[in-house]
């Protein structure tokens, strides 16, 4: 997925400002998805000369003017066109992971140190994924765009949940040594 995409996906929900998305991305589609601020300014310039985008400025009383992006008809029909393609699998680079392939020589002790915040980081976000999945989709009546986002939030907690495992059973065995 490009990043053009991901940013078409998160003007379907509203119009938003330059800022907005920045935002929405930290706190949604970041999760599987990352992008700077520079990256989703420059990638909106790009949008908008393309006309997938249309940007109007807004004046604000006290307050810097913001810059709205709201999805064209043309930007739709990109995004719909893009949703036919088929996804590319995704690529791991994971630099942990590669020093497993050379034990002998790497220092086991920071080894061990390193997988022991690497498992708090994904506890962490397990378990701020278990609490918008309760807060936001549990017991609820969802339309199709919210079952969408629950669908990737779940695959989410099942991704976070056994990499947790994985990197317990690697602690153990690295114990063993």
């Amino acid at each position: 997925m490009a990043l053009a995409e991901a940013i078409l996906v998160c003007l379907t929900e509203r119009p938003m400002s330059g800022y907005d998305l920045a935002k929405n991305f930290d706190a949604s589609i970041g999760f599987f998805w990352r992008a700077s601020h520079q990256q989703i300014y420059r990638e909106l310039g790009r949008l908008r000369e393309k006309g997938y985008v249309l940007s109007e400025e807004v004046s604000q009383n006290g307050k810097p003017n913001r810059i709205i992006h709201t999805l064209t008809p043309a930007g739709k029909k990109a995004l719909r066109d893009w949703s036919t393609k088929p996804a590319k699998h995704p690529s791991l680079k994971d630099d942990l992971l590669v020093k497993f392939y050379a034990l002998e020589n790497v220092d086991l002790d920071a080894l061990k140190d390193q997988m022991t915040i690497r498992i708090e980081q994904h506890q962490t976000k397990l378990v701020k994924y278990v609490r918008i999945k309760e807060r936001y989709y549990d017991g609820k009546d969802l339309d199709l765009t919210q079952k969408g986002k629950l669908i990737v939030l779940e695959q989410g907690i099942l991704q976070e949940s056994q990499t947790i495992e994985r990197l317990e059973d690697m602690m153990v065995k690295l114990g063993n040594l």
